[in-house]
This record gives C-alpha cells, structure tokens and sequence, in this order.
C-alpha cells in the first residue's frame, strides 16, 4: 500500500476579491467563526493522517507562518489565566504535524498550480494531497473524505484523484465540470475537465474543487505546461493531461459536503452554515435570521 503523508495547500493568491483587507493580510487567515480558513484545512489533513504539511504562500508574507508557530509569552498569559483550551485546536496539530512554509518561487507564473512547482524538493518522489487554500468540507469527522480519496488512490494507483461534487446545473459555470469515461476497471475516471462552461456546454454537473491526491507524474507535465486562460498556470489543464497519458479519477463526496469561500457572498454564507452547526450559535443565528429577513 502507497503511503500519503505529504500535504500541499496552495496559499499563494493575491485575494483580489477581498480587498482591501487582503492588501497585507493573507485571506487564508480570514476567520470562519473563531478560526481561520486555512486552519480547517489543516485539520482536515491531520484527520487523514497527514503529518506533513507544506504551505504555500506569497513571497515576503509572513503572517501565516506566525499565526502557526507557538507564542510562548501568549500561551504563559493563558495558563496564567485558565484560559489554556483557547489554543487547544492549534496544540493538536502542533503535536499531529510538521507544519513547513514555502514563499511561492517569485520567477513562477501566477496559476493555481505554481505552488506545486514551489515544493518540489519537499514532495521529492512520494505522492501527496493537495488543497486549494479557499475550499472548505464540512463533515461528521474532518479528514474522512480525504481518507476516501486516499484509499482511491492506494486501491487503483492513478496519476490523479480530483475531488467532485454535483452543483446546480445553473452554477456549473463558475466551476470546472467534469467528463466522465466509462471504464469498468476505474470508477469514475474523468476524461476531462472543463473551466467553467455555460449550463448548455459543460459535460456535466459535477464540479471539480480543491481537493486532490497527486502522484509526481505532475511535475514533468507542469514544467512543460503553458499558460492558458488569463495567462496563467492552471491545474485543471495538467489534469486533462493527466487523464489523457495516464488515469485520472474524479470521486464524488457523499459523506460531505463542500463549500468556497473565494468571495465574501460565499465566505459569508460559509461562515452561516457553521453558526447553525453550532449548537451554542444556532438558535440564537435561526432568531436573528428570523427578524433580518421578516417583512417591515
């Protein structure tokens, strides 16, 4: 059985859509509820047995890798205080993972898969996960659909395995969607996934998002890709050249469900949905919601 114990979020963006105050502050660290995205993602590597995690992020940033390193006057004020259990999430990974930082290689194409290419000293041979750093699960137990995929890639050993998830066929646009092969001997082998076609073009329904298990077969193909929409270096695209020189596997969650939060419309409603999963927030967020939208 292939080990995956190696972990890449991709943290590197400018978060254009959330200025100004990702002018110095990386949006990965925007809060949903009392912890920063990124943090979540974390815990969802940690829960799959990842104990290796590399974070990508832009050159001369320096806040991610603060928010992750112990702060032993702040801690020495917490236990002074009883208030310890604050920054019990954030022990736990401590004592879980190695937690690495990686400034994006400056002289690297802007592109959701230059961050690969930053780490690939770090990644040396093995196979590893790979995150987009504004994509979040939410589920029972963080870390059981990426042990899924996981197992998918262990079990048939492909080039790739993409996370997927059906969408309402009038969003489809804003996201990849995936052709599917009917292959007896592979699940759901894609055959190709497409950047955000109109309802009437898009193969499917079914969205690729930030979630992947990537073999090093990636690296000769990203380091002989070109850049394409927005003049920029896409996954998606070393992904169709996966799926067309080797397997690719687009594997549906069930057990999950998954939300962006690559604007504030979606940060906002993300940020809902774990209020009222929250069962000290919810009733409270259920009445105030109540009155908010009551006619006046």
């Amino acid at each position: 059985m292939t080990r995956v114990t190696k972990g890449v979020i991709a943290a590197a963006g400018r978060g254009t859509r959330f200025l100004p105050v990702t002018k110095a502050y990386p949006k990965e660290l925007i809060a949903i509820l009392d912890k920063p995205n990124i943090q979540y993602l974390i815990e969802e590597m940690v829960g799959a047995g990842i104990n290796e995690i590399n974070i990508v992020h832009r050159p001369q940033d320096k806040k991610i890798a603060e928010y992750f390193t112990p702060d032993q006057e702040l801690e020495s004020f917490l236990k002074e205080n009883n208030k310890e259990l604050l920054l019990a999430s954030l022990k736990e990974i401590w004592s879980r993972a190695k937690i690495y930082f990686t400034p994006q290689d400056p002289q690297l194409p802007y592109g959701n898969a230059s961050p690969i290419l930053s780490v690939k000293n770090f990644v040396d041979h093995d196979p590893f996960v790979y995150m987009f750093g504004d994509d979040l699960v939410i589920e029972e137990k963080p870390g059981d659909y990426l042990s899924h995929l996981i197992k998918i890639y262990q079990n048939y050993h492909p080039a790739v395995v993409l996370g997927a998830q059906e969408v309402p066929w009038e969003e489809i646009d804003r996201y990849a969607s995936i052709k599917y092969l009917n292959d007896p001997k592979y699940p759901n082998r894609a055959e190709e996934v497409l950047e955000k076609l109109p309802p009437n073009q898009a193969p499917s329904n079914m969205a690729q998002f930030g979630r992947f298990v990537v073999s090093d077969k990636i690296f000769p193909v990203l380091e002989k890709q070109g850049l394409s929409r927005d003049n920029e270096l896409w996954f998606a695209d070393a992904n169709n050249t996966l799926a067309k020189e080797d397997v690719a596997i687009a594997e549906p969650i069930t057990n999950g469900r998954w939300l962006t939060t690559g604007d504030p419309l979606r940060w906002l409603k993300v940020n809902l949905v774990f209020a009222l999963r929250n069962p000290d927030l919810a009733a409270d967020i259920k009445n105030f919601l109540t009155k908010e939208i009551r006619p006046r």
